[in-house]
């Protein structure tokens, strides 16, 4: 079984003894010292999620490669969760104009491997750990169309902003084909239900536009 993997699996898995815990706890130390050594001082990021699943010359992947591209001519470091797909593409794009390329990654037993394009990689143990990392270091998330993963970074991520636990952070979702499928759901359960205010709902910035998602990220910084 791969390392990375059994140790969330153990960290999650049972109750452990007094001296397993205390080890446990500097695993968990471990990784995010990792990740504030490495990350520390990278300058502005964006980080760009979506799935590991698109390949070379569909859409998605080129919008995401181009996406990158302009985020790394504008000045950003260009984060992602260091995987093939979206976020191969979007390292690629920064990568093409000579901007920070960045990769987060964490082995998967299927779809993650390190893509070539991260010119700084690091890999963590905890996938906890390298959520925060993702969000700690990022002045914005660009949500390409995903999985679940793309979804529980975008839902987390929107709960620190409505709580107010982080501020001026722009979440812009690329692609209104996808995305746009979403908002009848939040209306017709999370605001009929009243588990949201109506204004949450523009937490969400929804663009096809790259120039105009490069706007948004610029107004915010």
């Amino acid at each position: 079984m791969n390392n990375n993997i059994s140790k969330d699996e153990g960290f999650l898995k049972d109750s452990h003894g007094f001296f397993r815990d205390l080890g446990r706890i500097f695993e968990i130390a471990w990784d995010f010292w990792n990740g504030f050594n490495r990350l520390r001082g990278i300058g502005p990021c964006v980080t760009v999620f979506g799935s590991a699943r698109f390949k070379e010359g569909e859409p998605y992947y080129d919008l995401a490669r181009e996406i990158g591209k302009k985020l790394g001519e504008n000045g950003y470091a260009v984060m992602t969760g260091g995987g093939p797909g979206v976020m191969e593409a979007a390292n690629r794009g920064a990568f093409d104009v000579g901007a920070k390329s960045i990769g987060c990654n964490i082995v998967l037993p299927y779809e993650q491997h390190l893509n070539p394009y991260s010119k700084i990689s690091i890999e963590f143990d905890f996938f906890f750990v390298r959520k925060v990392m993702l969000v700690k270091y990022s002045h914005a998330f660009v949500m390409m169309p995903g999985g679940f993963g793309t979804m529980d970074e975008m839902f987390e991520t929107l709960t620190l902003i409505q709580t107010g636990t982080i501020k001026n952070f722009p979440v812009i979702a690329f692609g209104s084909d996808y995305w746009n499928e979403l908002k009848p759901f939040a209306e017709k359960s999370l605001l009929k239900h009243k588990t949201i205010d109506r204004e949450d709902l523009d937490l969400v910035k929804v663009t096809d536009d790259i120039d105009e998602l490069i706007e948004i990220i610029n107004s915010y910084v």
